[in-house]
């Protein structure tokens, strides 16, 4: 039996326990987040996954882009990993040091900097599903022993779906395979490491990873791990890492990086012009780096080659050893030339990254450490490459389904395109970046092209009827089928038509993406804004709860006994009061409700700060609050997820516009060890 404890004894024994865990937070791994603690069903449902992914990386909500520079801009970065010497590797992993890094708990009101998911997805218009079933690995070398928790974290924080050890999505293995005798800690290359998974998911986040961990950064090692990545059955491998180039490292070409059918990409390096190996094997895909920046133009972004100065930027050039495979045909080099493709990487226009053991929790990123991982994802979201295939052709074939970066400069050289972007292929940024997944399929230069028409920003208003065909075409006349993601509410899209028929129901700015497919895998995209206004008039941006910080007391709501509350046990989120369910460490039932009408036409946002706490241990879920909305689950917590601070939700209530809706807190606890379930500062916001 497990011993019990009254409410008052513990509560007073666990009211100083968030102090002292932000004392030690930044030494320790990131507990557990609300991604881990799914509902059953959600858990175990791929399909229920796909759908919270596509929605967060489509929601209006998410696409602000939380700016940290200009690109070239010259900006204090640390790197992450030393000067490599002969034999040996280094990881190109740049983090900003003139943004200040902050746990999870610090921005819990606000959205981390730099480039996240949906910024990722916009840019490189990628599709919102794709990737199930499918394993991307990531080799880099050392331990990071906080790489799952992290992960936890960063996804949960963009809404994200779990992608944990315990339901099968995350693994993280030594170079031999093992899951429990990894290598030793290094804070370097956890850095790396957390920068690698985090970009894998925002682009591809229904794919599976396994962070396979050399034993050192030596040659051998990290080839031994390349190795054993294959023979776990990723299909895309991200390695971004690297070195000066050597002749005897075309024998370690055909040891360590010879995988056909396997999609493996490596970072062109940091520093400015000149060419590195791995990224110029002949069988890897070589990323080169680029600024990204938010336009006016029709696409919204706008690309150019990182350059920071004379000796930092994206790595480039004509390979003094390795020989050039048959489907690269630029004529200045002989050789291998690098980079084929690239992405953001600029430190300046940054991604965002959450890591605890190499840093101190969310900061921003860049590198071309960051290229090659986002470039893996896009794979994968291209599907399985063709089995006797080295995928890096991919893109020659499709070039017109990449976007050209046409300005910039990595440095000085004799040959302009070996440092200089210019129209068509270039060293620093190859054929571009990604404008969808087709430049990634297999196929040839007469292989299916896809092409959607944009039909233009789209307005209506709520309650009326909507019908909107999308017109797409395929080069080879195959049949297509259609998907789209960010749909105004009440609006869907026939997946053999193309019809997107419906009525609107919630008045917002919605922002769009279509996407056409053929069987073959070739597909193409169109995005556009959809403007729903209310047909009863605008609707007014408001807070529609009342006593939402629980500053009145015991009024508006309806509360189990002692639940409303400012005893000084627990720390309010704002102000003196708040709501603390359960914390008896007994058989005990606490619930909170409250009625709310949502007007008609109107979004609405239901959002509330929630701090757990618990003497429980381990995973098991003993105590529970659930979060609904009428007859419907919002969300479920237990003790697993008990962190220091509060954490803010966030739900959408737009389908209850026009009715009246109860919100409920019911908080469960069993018969000994008590959890504290602590809420306040709650919101129903429309607009």
């Amino acid at each position: 039996m497990r011993e019990k404890s009254r409410r008052s004894l513990r509560r007073l024994l666990t009211a100083a326990l968030p102090a002292l865990a932000l004392g030690v937070a930044g030494l320790v791994a990131a507990p557990a987040t609300q991604a881990q603690v799914q509902t059953q069903a959600t858990a175990t449902s791929s399909h229920s996954h796909v759908t919270q992914n596509a929605q967060a990386l489509t929601s209006p909500a998410r696409q602000t882009f939380h700016s940290t520079g200009k690109a070239g801009q010259k900006v204090p970065t640390q790197h992450l990993c030393g000067t490599p010497t002969p034999g040996h590797a280094a990881c190109f992993a740049q983090r900003r040091t003139d943004i200040k890094q902050r746990l999870a708990s610090a921005v819990a009101a606000a959205a981390p900097s730099g480039l996240s998911p949906a910024n990722l997805h916009s840019a490189y218009n990628l599709p919102s599903t794709g990737g199930s079933g499918l394993t991307v690995a990531v080799v880099d070398a050392f331990n990071d022993p906080n790489a799952a928790s992290d992960l936890a974290t960063y996804r949960s924080t963009y809404g994200l779906s779990a992608c944990t050890v315990a339901n099968g999505c995350f693994k993280q293995v030594s170079q031999t395979g093992s899951t429990t005798s990894l290598p030793t800690n290094d804070s370097g290359w956890a850095g790396e490491e957390a920068l690698d998974i985090d970009m894998v998911s925002a682009v591809c986040p229904n794919c599976n990873i396994i962070l396979v961990e050399a034993n050192s950064a030596t040659d051998a090692d990290l080839g031994a791990a390349e190795n054993e990545a294959v023979a776990l059955g990723a299909k895309f491998v991200s390695n971004s890492w690297g070195g000066s180039e050597s002749s005897s490292q075309t024998s370690e070409d055909t040891s360590y990086f010879k995988h056909p059918g396997v999609a493996i990409t490596v970072s062109a390096g940091d520093s400015a012009y000149g060419a590195e190996y791995p990224a110029t094997s002949q069988y890897v895909t070589a990323v080169g780096g680029t600024a990204l920046s938010t336009s006016s133009n029709s696409r919204g972004w706008t690309e150019s080659v990182w350059k920071t100065s004379s000796t930092e930027g994206t790595g480039s050039g004509c390979s003094a050893y390795d020989p050039k495979p048959s489907w690269q045909t630029d004529t200045g080099c002989s050789k291998r030339m690098e980079a084929d493709v690239s992405a953001v990487a600029d430190p300046a226009t940054g991604v965002a990254v959450y890591d605890t053991y190499g840093g101190s929790g969310w900061a921003v990123y860049g590198g071309t450490s960051a290229s090659s991982p986002i470039i893996a994802g896009v794979y994968a979201l291209a599907g399985t490459p063709g089995s006797s295939d080295y995928p890096a052709k991919y893109p020659y074939s499709h070039t017109s389904n990449l976007y050209d970066v046409t300005s910039g400069n990595n440095g000085s050289c004799s040959t302009a395109y070996f440092c200089t972007a210019e129209t068509g292929y270039d060293g620093p940024t190859g054929w571009g970046t990604p404008n969808g997944t087709t430049a990634f399929t297999a196929g040839t230069t007469s292989g299916n092209t896809v092409t959607v028409t944009n039909p233009g920003s789209q307005s209506t208003t709520t309650g009326s009827s909507v019908s909107l065909q999308i017109n797409a075409s395929d080069s080879a006349g195959a049949t297509l089928t259609y998907s789209a993601g960010g749909l105004p509410t009440g609006l869907s899209i026939s997946s053999s038509t193309g019809l997107i028929a419906g009525t609107a129901s919630t008045a917002g700015t919605y922002q769009v993406t279509v996407t056409a497919k053929d069987s073959t895998g070739a597909s193409g995209s169109a995005s556009f804004s959809w403007t729903v206004g209310s047909s009863g008039g605008t609707c007014t941006s408001t807070q529609l709860l009342g006593n939402p910080g629980f500053e009145s007391g015991n009024t508006t709501w309806t509360a189990s006994s002692g639940v409303i509350t400012n005893s000084s046990s627990e720390s309010a989120h704002g102000g003196s009061y708040y709501a603390w369910l359960d914390g008896y460490g007994s058989s005990h039932t606490d619930t909170l409700s409250q009625s709310v009408t949502v007007p008609s036409g109107c979004k609405a946002t239901f959002t509330f700060y929630l701090h757990i706490d618990t003497a429980e241990t381990g995973s098991t879920a003993y105590d529970k609050l659930t979060v609904s909305a009428g007859s419907t689950t919002l969300a479920t917590y237990s003790n697993v997820n008990a962190a220091s601070g509060y954490v803010q939700k966030s739900f959408d209530l737009s389908s209850y516009a026009g009715s009246t809706v109860t919100l409920k807190f019911s908080g469960v606890e069993d018969s000994s060890l008590q959890t504290s379930f602590v809420v306040d500062d709650t919101a129903v916001t429309t607009s």
